[in-house]
């Protein structure tokens, strides 16, 4: 009978690429150059490093969050606004109970998705959700990254 276990540390390979596909995600985001191929990409890197977290042993409903939310933020990028909503609504259900900065995220990542629907009124609904999380977060760091990425919205 032979061993499938393989020769490395499979929680070593998710701590790996949950954080390596995020960061690199990130890049993609920053480049306001994107090719098609690109898009493709940053979804790609996206979606992998999810997929990693929910693989890790140490996974928390924060880092669930944080993943969801930039899947969410990717699709919109990418105009699909059914899985834009779709990734915020997931989002919003792993910030609830953990801290404002991060249900603030998860509200912004929803008005993101209205913004690219065309929705003013939904959009408008969970900016005002999110600016009252934002005026919740102690840490001025953490209310300024939220804020200002909260004024990306219009």
């Amino acid at each position: 009978m032979s061993d499938n276990r393989p020769d490395f540390n499979p929680q070593t390979v998710h701590r790996y690429f949950s954080a390596t596909c995020f960061n690199q995600t990130w890049d993609f985001i920053d480049n306001p150059s994107r090719s098609a191929e690109d898009d493709l990409a940053m979804l790609h890197t996206a979606m992998t490093s999810l997929w990693h977290w929910t693989q890790r042993e140490d996974v928390t409903p924060k880092n669930l969050s944080i993943g969801y939310w930039q899947v969410s933020r990717v699709y919109a990028l990418l105009g699909q606004v059914d899985n834009a909503r779709r990734y915020a609504e997931v989002c919003l259900k792993y910030s609830d109970g953990i801290e404002p900065e991060f249900v603030g995220f998860a509200y912004e990542a929803l008005a993101r998705a209205e913004m690219v629907a065309g929705d003013k009124a939904k959009m408008n609904e969970y900016l005002t959700k999110a600016r009252e999380c934002a005026g919740k977060v102690d840490d001025p760091e953490d209310r300024e990254i939220l804020e200002k990425d909260l004024a990306t919205l219009n």
